[in-house]
């Protein structure tokens, strides 16, 4: 039985909840009395915790049968697969100065992993490390890894930092006697493991939580399950089991990020009787008691978490359109190199919010142009720059129309299958006499007069990465000497993130190029380190007898003190841009125009991830160069250490102009 259904989000794995049981050498009845008890998985032991490779080989040579949970028949192949996580066993230390212990843990890992491998399981929960180290653990593990199917490894890690945090005590932890945070540990076993896409974190979470700002590293890291114990929750006003305002909003981020949570323990106190606890929060989910079988004693825990996802809003329509943009990679238009298809075209025309903003900056350009006493007697020359298929000469004209100002409209346009329908527009909304289609690149026309107004929509995710400044100084001639540019500046927005899937997925192309790449992404499994800064700032029209397009910029972050370390995968651009005084448009988070689909961010990626300390400053560096031929960016860091030049030379990644 799910969680539940969120609507416009139904394929979210983070409504099936999981259960952690003690070993059973009956998986048919393990698996039975939690699946009917409400779960939808179980993570179980695979093998008896009492076996140990030194004592079979001692009492019989090494010839017994491992004493695994039965065998694979006991269950179907799609109940292994659907319904059980393998759990390793929890006494295996790897990292133990008792050899005997480490050899036993060794072994009865492969084996257990060769076992769960298969029975076609699609994860195995691996225990915590025990100490400070875990250099011979995640070498066992990455010699796995090398030879896995398709099976993840979810690491075990409590979610916990140090007694710094806002949040008071702490939990006794398994990191040994030195008390450290948690996310080192995961970082340190993770680098070791080179990084590997099917290594992955289970996060314990205690009943004491870490800053939000630590807390928020997580996102950004491959975590795939977090398990709840029942000693975490509290005991509400009726006698059931509920959590802290702060455990409440943390589950709610796991189910917005596809994290299945798993519950673990015993229950803690007796249920008040002659009503389920279901009832105290949802009256939809199933009877206390299932017909001829005992009501499992997490049930109400379960409940509770039911709850919480039910209780969530529906998903907004803008992002239920970006679902499966979400962390897949781009790479970013050429505008003037190609020619967009009718497809494209089409996304960004459904944008009404964009086209709304440019036909408010246009109405308020055209009443500041022409006073309301010569509205009857002044045509306004308008030329719309890169016009598409139409969408911001419609807006133009509303604008027209909603101030009753006269207007003259110039539709420039490369791409002659979209001329087509630029025509075909015009003939149809009885254009003719207000509006003229030139075929032809902005750069190289001619215009039989200038314009007081110039409109256009060449900004990129990054603000200026599809060449407006090129494009606009080309067509600035043609604009009159106060004239107006719709938009007037635009700027771009650096920050530095944690990405691990991201990462991951560049790494895969085992090339040098798609590190030198920055992709236009929906970014959603990541974690935000910082605030934004400026990085580049383009203002229109310009003086083009001094102005470069090239540009350098130095930025320095510092994240904040409560966060504890994290890993830098790369930087997400941004863009914001002034279309007309008060009217802007933009996607970067904190000014970020509502409902709006036609960009995502831009991310550039960091050939190797750097760590960094607390306390310790991010430095990056950000070039715009520009050649006769294309335009391209080169990025490094120089702190906490230094990076290679990313890019040099635009070697893997521009623009052409």
């Amino acid at each position: 039985m799910t969680l539940g259904e969120r609507q416009g989000d139904e394929k979210n794995d983070s409504k099936y909840c999981g259960v952690e049981t003690e070993f059973n050498d009956d998986m048919p009845l393990l698996l039975s009395l939690n699946i009917h008890g409400g779960f939808d998985f179980v993570v179980a032991p695979l093998m008896d915790p009492a076996y140990r490779p030194s004592l079979l080989v001692s009492s019989n040579g090494g010839s017994g049968v491992l004493p695994f949970a039965g065998s694979d028949l006991v269950l179907s192949p799609s109940q292994w697969s659907s319904h059980v996580v393998g759990k390793i066993s929890s006494w295996l230390d790897l990292d133990s100065e008792d050899e005997m212990l480490r050899r036993d843990s060794e072994i009865t890992l492969k084996q257990e992993i060769a076992w769960a491998s298969h029975l076609s399981l699609q994860a195995c929960l691996l225990p915590a490390p025990k100490g400070v180290t875990c250099a011979n653990y995640a070498r066992c593990v990455n010699q796995i890894l090398q030879n896995l199917s398709n099976m993840q490894l979810w690491l075990r890690i409590p979610l916990e930092k140090s007694d710094d945090d806002d949040d008071g005590g702490r939990s006794p932890n398994s990191m040994g006697e030195e008390h450290r945070d948690s996310w080192e540990m995961w970082n340190s076993f993770r680098t070791l493991s080179e990084h590997h896409s099917q290594l992955s974190v289970a996060l314990d979470v205690l009943s004491s939580l870490p800053s939000v700002n630590s807390l928020a590293r997580w996102f950004g890291e491959p975590v795939r399950a977090a398990i709840i114990n029942s000693n975490s929750f509290l005991t509400n006003a009726r006698g059931y089991p509920c959590l802290s305002k702060r455990h409440q909003n943390l589950v709610t981020q796991f189910f917005n990020h596809s994290i299945q949570i798993v519950l673990s323990g015993q229950q803690m106190r007796n249920l008040p009787t002659g009503t389920s606890g279901s009832n105290s929060h949802n009256n939809n989910n199933q009877s206390e008691v299932i017909e001829g079988m005992q009501r499992h004693p997490l049930r109400s825990y379960l409940d509770y978490i039911a709850y919480l996802y039910q209780k969530m809003d529906p998903l907004p329509e803008q992002e239920r359109f970006e679902l499966g943009y979400r962390d897949y990679l781009q790479s970013p238009l050429q505008p003037l190199m190609d020619n967009l298809e009718a497809q494209t075209y089409e996304t960004f025309e459904k944008d009404t919010t964009k086209y709304i903003q440019y036909q408010r900056a246009v109405a308020k350009a055209l009443v500041d142009r022409v006073p309301d006493e010569q509205a009857s007697s002044i045509t306004t020359v308008l030329m719309v720059v890169g016009a598409g298929r139409g969408p911001l000469v419609r807006a133009s004209l509303q604008a027209a129309e909603e101030t009753g100002r006269k207007l003259k409209v110039y539709a420039v346009e490369k791409n002659p299958n979209a001329i087509v329908t630029l025509h075909s527009l015009v003939k149809i909304e009885g254009w003719e006499k207000i509006v003229t289609i030139v075929s032809s690149d902005m750069r190289c026309w001619d215009a039989p007069e200038k314009a007081d107004i110039l409109v256009s929509e060449l900004l990129g995710s990054f603000g200026d990465n599809e060449l407006s400044p090129e494009c606009l100084d080309g067509a600035q001639r043609f604009l009159k000497e106060d004239g107006i540019s719709i938009p007037s500046s635009y700027t771009s927005f650096f920050q530095p993130v944690t990405a691990s899937r991201l990462y991951n997925d560049i790494k895969s192309h085992k090339d040098l190029l798609h590190f030198e790449t920055a992709y236009v992404v929906k970014l959603h499994r990541v974690a935000r380190l910082t605030s934004p800064q400026p990085v580049f700032t383009f203002n229109h029209p310009e003086d083009l007898t001094k102005k470069s397009n090239h540009r350098y910029k130095k930025l320095r972050f510092e994240m904040p003190t409560d966060t504890g370390s994290a890993l830098v995968h790369g930087f997400a651009g941004y863009f914001d841009s002034v279309l007309y005084k008060d009217v802007h448009l933009g996607i970067e988070p904190s000014t970020a125009t509502p409902n709006m689909f036609s960009w995502f961010p831009i991310f550039f990626p960091l050939r190797t991830p750097m760590c960094v300390q607390p306390g310790v400053p991010i430095e990056v560096h950000i070039w715009r160069c520009c050649g006769t031929s294309k335009v391209w960016y080169e990025w490094g860091v120089t702190s906490p250490s230094s990076s290679p030049i990313h890019n040099c030379n635009g070697r893997s990644y521009w623009v052409g102009l």
